[in-house]
């Protein structure tokens, strides 16, 4: 048997494929593009060439697009998944885990990779993936030479907009300033961690280990930062960025 999890977010899409003893045996993300079902053919496709028929696998799906996989035998919410991931790939004891995602940040508390507690943040883009996106694409920089940016900063520069709209016009006039781009990448990642720090304030066991999921899970720079507004380390992988997707595998799996 073949189990697949399948994780279609706003920006990316991820799929997750385990085995029949619950072995990893691919991980693969897509851009989702403008809609979920073309994100879908997309996987399909990807699947096919990889010699996986999903339509013979045992499938969840998770993400917001999760209900346009007509053969998933489940869809669970990301919030799940992304603890049952976070079990699989950092600790099955009592952890905490941060997933900056394209449309919101969500802080989870968990243990043996369920749920105990959890919040995300309101409907805005500030704090989240998306929010990280668009600024460095008006620095014309990719997400991750935008961590780089930021390491190398100068003067520290806050970016005091809580509105995305309004944070990017903040960024250009500190551009036609002549504020290096460093300074400016260093103000944009300290506002989301300053955001992420705020919901993590919320979680009754703040104590405990955490773990970053998601897209930003790659930038060392970041996870520092993180780490200094929580006053504590903060530990990721480079497969922390499909959590969601393995752990809807591993639910498809029954593990």
């Amino acid at each position: 048997m073949t189990y697949i999890g399948i994780d279609i977010g706003s920006t990316c899409s991820k799929t997750a494929v385990l085995n029949g003893s619950g072995e990893t045996e691919g991980l693969f993300v897509l851009p989702t593009g403008w809609s979920s079902l073309q994100a879908l053919e997309d996987i399909r496709r990807e699947l096919a060439r990889r010699g996986v028929d999903p339509d013979g696998a045992e499938c969840v799906s998770t993400g917001y697009g999760r209900k346009a996989v007509p053969f998933a035998a489940r869809q669970v919410t990301e919030i799940s998944c992304h603890a049952k991931g976070a079990a699989a790939l950092f600790s099955h004891g009592a952890i905490n885990v941060i997933d900056v995602g394209g449309q919101d940040t969500k802080v989870i508390s968990c243990r043996d990779g369920r749920v105990e507690e959890f919040y995300m943040n309101d409907k805005c883009s500030a704090g989240t993936g998306k929010f990280v996106e668009i600024m460095a694409n008006r620095l014309n920089v990719p997400i991750g030479q935008l961590d780089e940016l930021a390491r190398a900063r100068t003067e520290q520069i806050e970016i005091s907009s809580l509105c995305t709209v309004f944070a990017e016009t903040e960024i250009v006039a500190l551009a036609g300033q002549g504020v290096a781009r460093e300074n400016i990448a260093w103000g944009v990642l300290n506002s989301v961690a300053k955001k992420v720090a705020q919901e993590y304030a919320k979680l009754r066991d703040a104590d405990r280990p955490v773990y970053l999921t998601g897209g930003l899970c790659q930038c060392g720079y970041f996870l520092e930062l993180v780490g200094q507004r929580l006053g504590r380390p903060i530990g990721s992988v480079p497969e922390a960025r499909y959590a969601g997707a393995l752990g809807a595998a591993l639910l498809a799996a029954g593990r």
